[in-house]
């Protein structure tokens, strides 16, 4: 683990990988073959082993991040070091501090990798000028802040009224599959509670 700015962004993207950005884009909307090459020259490739870290506090968040293999988690710690998760990103999700990147200013929150995972990542700058080049990723992407709203408001509002065992089946709901793959400290610290609670939900499914 290095305690530098990760930049693995410099490789091309590989036939699956653009045909995984393909599919995730039109998804979204509808949007003609030549604007959608040239959304796609934006993006470089790049890669994180598990338990690197490619944005760490008080680090600018110059990018954005569409996975295409492996899962990301976003995280802050409090005070007594205890690791809270945003969001994990996984195969088809995109990541950035929202915060950072906005208005690049350092960043208060962790990017780690929990397994070896591939992404395609975009510069802020490239993605601004995209926005002047073509008025439809800018659609796209507000479609894409809206989804992460919309997941967060209702992690929020469940943090208040739901019990930690109906968290945790939200959790399988947002993350089909994702369970099986992290630990139990991991769920723990995306649900706030203790990773022995998570042992015993698991036990009572």
């Amino acid at each position: 683990m290095s305690d530098t700015q990760a930049t693995p962004d410099g490789g091309e993207p590989t036939p699956a990988q653009v045909a995984q950005l393909h599919e995730a884009v039109r998804r979204q909307l509808r949007i003609d073959d030549d604007a959608l090459g040239r959304f796609i020259q934006r993006f470089g490739a790049g890669a994180l082993r598990k338990k690197d870290y490619l944005l760490r506090p008080g680090q600018v968040c110059y990018f954005e991040v569409f996975v295409t293999t492996g899962c990301l988690s976003l995280y802050a710690l409090d005070a007594r070091g205890h690791k809270h998760v945003l969001y994990f990103a996984t195969e088809g999700w995109w990541l950035t501090d929202i915060d950072s990147f906005t208005t690049q200013t350092p960043s208060r929150l962790y990017v780690e990798a929990l397994e070896d995972t591939a992404f395609l990542l975009i510069r802020k700058a490239d993605k601004e000028q995209l926005y002047q080049d073509l008025p439809v990723v800018e659609r796209l992407f507000r479609l894409m802040t809206q989804r992460t709203h919309v997941v967060l408001q209702r992690r929020l509002l469940a943090s208040f009224s739901e019990s930690a065992a109906a968290r945790y089946e939200d959790f399988l709901t947002t993350y089909p599959g994702l369970a099986q793959r992290l630990t139990q400290q991991q769920v723990a610290a995306y649900l706030g509670i203790t990773h022995e609670f998570v042992s015993k939900i698991r036990k009572r499914r």
